[in-house]
C-alpha cells in the first residue's frame, strides 16, 4: 500500500526545530553557539531541497518506479532520519522490489518511530493518521512475512495493526484468510472473520470465507445427511447478497445447492 509524502511536511517540521532551538532573549549570551544553528535562508534552501526530492519521489511511486523511488527515499532519510513517514514509504517501495528482509527491518524501525510518537502525545500531532500508519505497515509486514511463507509471523503482524488500526476491516480480514489458506477453520479463525465482518459488513470475501469454514465444519448424521452448523446458509445466503455475480459465486451456489437450499 503506498501513499504520497506531504511536501509540506519537511518545512513545517524545520521551522519548529528552529524556533525551539534558538534562545529566547534575556537567556544570556551563548558566545557563538547561536552561530552555529543554521540560518532562515539556510532553512530554507534544505527544505527546498527535500521538498523536490519528495516531488521525485512521489512521481516514481506513482509510476511505480520502485528502485528510483527507493534510491531517493534513502537521500531523504539520510537528512531527515526521525521522520517514519519516509521511513514507511522506503519499506513500500522495497516490498515492490522483493526486498522482503530490508522491508521488514524499514518498517520495524518506521513503527518504532510512529509509536514514540504515540507515547510522546505532541500537541498539534494527528495520532490517527499516525495509528492508520502503524497499521498500514504492521499490515504490510505481514504480508511480507506471507511471501517468505511466515505464517506465524504474518499473523502476528496482521493482529498487531487490527489492534491499532481505526478501521481494523483489513487486518481481521487476511487472518480469516490466512486462517482459511492454512486449513484452520474453527476458534480464532472464525473470530477473525467474525470481526473483519463487523468492522466492513459489505465485504463479501469475508462471508465466502466464513461460509467456507462453516460448510467444512458439517458432519455427517446416521442418516447419512450432512449437518451444518448455525449460520452456514445465512452467511453463504448474504455473500449471494453482496456479490451475486462474484468471484466466489460458483463456489457458494454449490455449496448452497448441497445444502438443498434453493435459488
Amino acid at each position: 500500500m503506498r501513499s504520497k509524502i506531504a511536501v509540506c511536511l519537511v518545512l513545517a517540521a524545520m521551522f519548529v526545530a528552529a524556533a525551539q532551538a534558538r534562545p529566547q532573549s534575556g537567556q544570556g549570551n551563548q558566545q557563538g553557539k547561536d552561530s552555529d544553528l543554521p540560518t532562515v535562508q539556510e532553512q530554507n534552501a534544505a527544505a527546498t531541497a527535500a521538498n523536490a526530492l519528495i516531488v521525485q519521489i512521489n512521481a516514481a511511486m506513482d509510476s511505480k518506479q520502485w528502485q528510483p523511488a527507493e534510491d531517493l527515499l534513502k537521500q531523504l532519510i539520510a537528512s531527515y532520519p526521525a521522520v517514519w513517514r519516509y521511513q514507511q514509504a522506503l519499506g513500500n517501495a522495497q516490498l515492490n522490489l522483493a526486498q522482503y528482509d530490508d522491508a521488514v527491518q524499514t518498517y520495524t524501525n518506521a513503527i518504532k518511530l510512529a509509536q514514540a510518537e504515540l507515547d510522546a502525545k505532541s500537541p498539534g500531532a494527528d495520532l490517527q493518521s499516525t495509528k492508520l500508519g502503524m497499521a498500514q505497515m504492521f499490515t504490510n509486514e505481514g504480508n511480507v512475512y506471507l511471501k517468505q511463507k511466515k505464517t506465524d509471523l504474518a499473523l502476528a503482524a496482521y493482529t498487531k495493526g487490527a489492534e491499532i488500526s481505526p478501521n481494523p476491516a483489513v487486518a481481521y480480514f487476511n487472518i480469516c484468510a490466512v486462517e482459511y489458506n492454512t486449513g484452520n477453520t474453527t476458534g480464532p479463525a472464525l473470530d477473525a472473520c467474525d470481526k473483519a465482518i463487523a468492522a466492513d459488513p459489505n465485504k463479501a470475501d469475508a462471508y465466502f470465507i466464513k461460509g467456507s469454514m462453516l460448510f467444512s465444519n458439517g458432519t455427517m448424521d446416521a442418516q447419512g445427511k450432512y449437518l451444518l452448523p448455525a449460520g452456514t446458509i445465512e452467511t453463504l445466503e448474504k455473500y449471494m447478497q453482496l456479490a451475486p455475480t462474484g468471484a466466489h459465486a460458483a463456489d457458494v451456489k454449490a455449496m448452497l445447492d448441497a445444502a438443498g437450499v434453493k435459488q
